[in-house]
């Protein structure tokens, strides 16, 4: 999903860094509502996680290869805006040091696979968790759900972009439904990668994990309802 300098034009991409700069600058501000003592740590442990997963591409056919993006599980785990804040650190520096993704398409990289993972798999997430029992061992299959649901979103996304401000000689239509396609099938080992990480660190200290909290709290006050 990394886009590459050139690929859409420089109006487009002026706009998606503005876009960027100014979801990371409310960000900055909502992140303060989501860290804490555990939290903090946390975030630095999922940067380096995302960072380090992006390395590594599974195969999807054809020649096409996917990797984990990261926003949904990140949000899941830190919340939506700390989520947010790790992905685009993990950007920033893959675009700086190791040319993965262009400079100039900084932000465009930051809207795709910041913004709309992390925001999208969030929302996803809560509306599982609205419908879904309350109880913790949900919470692993909805962030998989969630994460699968945003990787076609960005792709999505994507396509819309490139239809306004493209700059290659390829036909808008076929360039959605090849992203469509095979980001269906690269939002299938997103989940797998998010629900294995997120049902893990529920499985130790679900405590930990953002999206978990408020049950977790509700089964302590029934503990304690019951116990009294």
């Amino acid at each position: 999903m990394h886009v590459p300098d050139g690929f859409l034009d420089a109006p487009t991409s002026v706009a998606t860094g503005v876009v960027a700069a100014a979801a990371v600058g409310v960000a900055l501000r909502r992140a303060r509502t989501e860290l804490d003592d555990r939290t903090a740590p946390l975030a630095g442990l999922v940067a380096a996680f995302v960072f380090a997963a992006q390395m590594i591409n599974f195969p999807v056919g054809a020649g096409t290869s996917g990797h984990l993006m990261g926003g949904a599980l990140a949000a899941v785990l830190v919340g939506p805006w700390t989520g947010l804040l790790c992905v685009a650190v993990v950007l920033v520096v893959q675009a700086l040091f190791m040319a993965d993704g262009g400079i100039t398409a900084l932000g465009t990289n930051v809207v795709l696979i910041g913004v709309v993972t992390a925001l999208v798999g969030y929302v996803v997430f809560r509306g599982l968790q609205a419908v879904l029992p309350r109880r913790v061992g949900t919470v692993a299959p909805a962030a998989a759900i969630a994460a699968f649901v945003s990787v076609p979103v960005a792709a999505l996304v994507f396509s819309l972009l490139f239809a306004i401000g493209g700059t290659a000689p390829v036909d808008a239509g076929k360039v959605l439904t090849a992203m469509l396609g095979w980001h269906v099938l690269i939002g299938i080992g997103e989940a797998v990668v998010t629900g294995l990480v997120v049902g893990a660190v529920v499985a130790v200290r679900p405590d930990l994990v953002r999206g978990a909290r408020p049950l977790v709290a509700a089964r302590e006050l029934e503990i304690r309802t019951v116990a009294a």
